[in-house]
């Protein structure tokens, strides 16, 4: 995905000569959590409103070099590296800079997000089923044989959740097959965690049967 259109300069960076009382009233009428700062167009960090409120308003930035934050992508960084660089950092703004340090703009947080939102994961019609499994045995590639095997595509996959050794993946998958494909995860020994209405039929099924099979049986 072609991320560098989305590199956005409305805000322009503060110079490190900034006032603080100027940098907090520009916070004042914003929602960003930082803003970058600058010097002689070089990236220095990104002061963030917390901060700024808590200074004093008649020192300049120069005084709080200290508490910049430096955290920033490059104009050709992967678009989910950028996704996941915005909750690391606790900021909806991520400076971008080229291979020379120089500043070219930011990323806003809800760009990024409408990026995702336009992936097969979230726009394409399918079922989720989520499963765990142990972390040695976990494996994308018996994952991916699983749900093909069963004459479905995957749309989308991705590691939800690692607790105490035990890995949970969640598969987005096309709605051909889902018992099947539910089923066969049973029988490679996935915990599936997820709830199916074909899955809770054949399961209701079953009580029925061992309800009727304890009733001849009396």
């Amino acid at each position: 995905m072609n991320t560098q259109q989305y590199i956005i300069n409305d805000i322009k960076p503060f110079n490190v000569t900034a006032n603080i009382l100027e940098v907090q009233n520009v916070f004042n009428l914003l929602t960003y959590s930082h803003i970058p700062v600058i010097r002689d167009n070089v990236y220095l960090g990104s002061i963030s409103e917390n901060d700024a409120h808590s200074f004093d308003g008649t020192k300049q930035l120069n005084d709080y070099l200290y508490s910049l934050e430096t955290f920033f992508v490059r104009e050709n960084t992967n678009w989910l590296d950028i996704l996941e660089a915005f909750p690391l950092n606790n900021s909806n703004i991520i400076p971008v800079l080229s291979k020379e340090n120089n500043y070219l703009g930011y990323y806003e947080l809800s760009d990024i997000m409408s990026l995702f939102n336009n992936t097969p994961f979230l726009n394409e019609a399918g079922g989720i089923i989520v499963v765990e499994k142990g972390q040695s045995d976990n494996s994308f590639s018996e994952i991916s044989q699983i749900v093909e095997s069963n004459d479905a595509n995957i749309l989308g996959i991705f590691i939800s959740k690692m607790d105490n050794e035990i890995v949970q993946t969640t598969i987005k998958v096309g709605h051909t097959g889902m018992n099947a494909i539910v089923q066969t995860f049973r029988r490679y020994g996935y915990h599936v965690i997820s709830k199916h209405d074909e899955d809770a039929f054949i399961e209701d099924l079953k009580d029925r049967s061992n309800y009727l099979d304890k009733y001849l049986n009396i």
